[in-house]
């Protein structure tokens, strides 16, 4: 253990509990405290692995005080170790408000490697190109949750859902895009573990007709680009043009609907 390090970020097993890296066990033993989301449900990892380190609470409620409660700590000489209920802290989880005082304050603070069920699913699914965007919940507003589809529509949307909630969002997905390609990830690393890849309409009736449990990851594929032949587009900057738009927001506008090439585009427009 690095004796400089004051602050560690273990990630912790997403489900199952051999998930857990040697490292991290080192480190666990080795901190004066773990700071944890609910200390119950740490407290069974740490009894899995024998480990005996005092655990204090550290959780979206109480950030705050915790970070204040935490930094004393630090000053008195402590090291600690910031784990959440599963998977890597920060990744839609508490900690950001502690992470910001330590490094307004030069203290030294480091990240192992470790589970996490965004890279655990998105590693099993099928996709063009590497990339996606992950944006940990979706808001609980309709409007908002059609300009975050809107927004990303363009590449592979990754969002983490609550079994009660999933069936409303794949019907608000349905609604955005009827023919929109879903992947649901579910009690991953688990003994019931399910993925689940189809057309938003098929997902939906395997939902519906079957328990909805555990932890929830999903995956909006984006959108297909739309097959239009050269004298298509020309037709469609011709009409930009008449509407006085210069090459470089046609190029922009027509790449944005479509899903096409921007330099493509303005290569026509000239």
């Amino acid at each position: 253990m690095n004796k400089e390090v004051q602050l560690y970020i273990v990630p912790t097993p997403i489900g199952n509990l051999k998930d857990i890296t040697l490292r991290a066990i080192e480190v666990l033993k080795s901190v004066d405290i773990v700071a944890c989301e609910d200390t119950r449900t740490t407290q069974k990892l740490l009894n899995h692995y024998e480990i005996k380190t005092k655990t204090i609470a550290y959780h979206k409620f109480n950030e705050k005080e915790s970070t204040d409660g935490i930094l004393k700590l630090i000053e008195e000489g402590k090291t600690i170790a910031l784990v959440s209920d599963a998977g890597t802290p920060l990744i839609s989880d508490p900690g950001c408000v502690l992470i910001k005082e330590l490094k307004e304050r030069n203290i030294k603070i480091t990240s192992l490697a470790g589970a996490s069920s965004v890279t655990t699913f998105v590693s099993q699914l099928p996709k063009d190109g590497e990339d996606f965007a992950f944006i940990g919940f979706l808001p609980k507003q309709e409007k908002q949750i059609f300009e975050i589809f809107n927004e990303y529509s363009h590449t592979n949307l990754v969002f983490y859902e609550s079994p009660n909630r999933l069936l409303k969002t794949l019907e608000y997905i349905k609604n955005f895009d009827s023919n929109a390609k879903v992947a649901v990830g579910r009690e991953l690393t688990k003994v019931f573990e399910e993925i689940v890849i189809d057309n938003v309409e098929a997902i939906i009736k395997h939902f519906n007709e079957n328990i909805l449990k555990g932890e929830i990851v999903v995956m909006l594929y984006k959108k297909g680009k739309t097959e239009l032949n050269n004298d298509e587009i020309t037709k469609k900057i011709n009409i930009l043009k008449k509407k006085n738009f210069s090459s470089k927001e046609i190029s922009v506008i027509i790449s944005e609907l479509y899903g096409l090439n921007k330099n493509d585009i303005y290569k026509l427009c000239l």
